[in-house]
């Protein structure tokens, strides 16, 4: 099942059928087993037509996040772990990604909070001040407050290579600014976990131009989907759960950076595809 929000309300599509739903966004998706009480609350809620479901999604489609905070999890695919050394040999930090990377303790950071994240059709940034910018393409988990993956979404976790080359101390300011994290469409409410075999597609487009495509499979990735939501939540509580993007095993090749007006394309099956705009900060 497929959950969106849109100004005009919660709509649920299961089954085929299409649901608007009424209740605060926090208060529906923070569930114990959000995929049951979805299929409960499909059955006394408003069934409406696909036509006026899809219209309300074409027209009004909001990111799916309330009051939850967006994370992120870094070096959790080699692919990553040999980007950031690549660009981090010159300052002397390359180490610090392969000790990352072989360690038990996962690299987790802060990514935005809520009112700074876009949506699907969305404007993402870049800065004025970085040279080198890159999408990157992850498979995001939405976590209850109690530290239970209950729903998946599709995250760009924009990106300045160049700053966080200088130094990995610059990593916030490589990561964390104005409208450097987009998700959606929608959340993914399956019935059991996402499989292995999940794919991450992204495309990126200057005018007519394709620029770069890459696809991979969730299973490259070095650490398991509870095992990061499991040592997020060993310091923090939520009280509505939160998000966190697992990490990217799709790179552009070194001599590729955004420029303005690029459109990045992801898709990941069983979700969706997002697509953003970039624009400079």
């Amino acid at each position: 099942m497929h959950l969106y929000k849109t100004a005009e309300g919660i709509v649920l599509k299961y089954n085929g059928k299409s649901y608007l739903l009424s209740g605060n966004w926090d208060a529906v998706v923070n569930q114990q087993n959000l995929h049951e009480f979805l299929k409960t609350a499909a059955t006394s809620s408003h069934e409406i037509k696909a036509e006026q479901a899809d219209s309300f999604i074409s027209e009004y489609l909001l990111p799916p996040i309330g009051t939850q905070e967006v994370w992120a999890a870094g070096v959790t695919y080699l692919r990553s772990r040999d980007a950031r050394m690549e660009e981090s040999k010159e300052s002397g930090g390359a180490d610090c990604y392969q000790k990352v990377y072989e360690a038990e303790r996962p690299e987790l950071f802060f990514k935005s909070l809520p009112h700074r994240v876009v949506g699907h059709g969305g404007h993402v940034n870049i800065r004025k001040d970085s040279k080198w910018d890159v999408p990157e393409p992850e498979l995001t988990l939405y976590i209850n407050s109690s530290g239970s993956i209950q729903a998946y979404t599709i995250g760009n976790d924009m990106s300045s290579r160049s700053i966080e080359g200088e130094n990995p101390l610059y990593l916030p300011q490589a990561k964390m600014y104005e409208k450097s994290a987009a998700i959606g469409p929608c959340l993914y409410v399956p019935a059991s976990p996402v499989s292995s075999d999940t794919m991450i597609r992204m495309k990126i487009y200057r005018g007519d131009n394709l620029m770069y495509e890459g696809e991979t499979p969730i299973s490259r990735m070095k650490r398991s989907l509870p095992e990061l939501a499991g040592y997020l939540f060993r310091g923090f509580d939520f009280e509505y759960g939160c998000f966190l993007m697992t990490g990217t095993c799709l790179v552009p090749p070194n001599e590729f950076t955004l420029k303005k007006d690029d459109v990045v394309e992801i898709e990941i099956s069983g979700i969706g595809k997002l697509i953003n705009t970039v624009s400079l900060k």
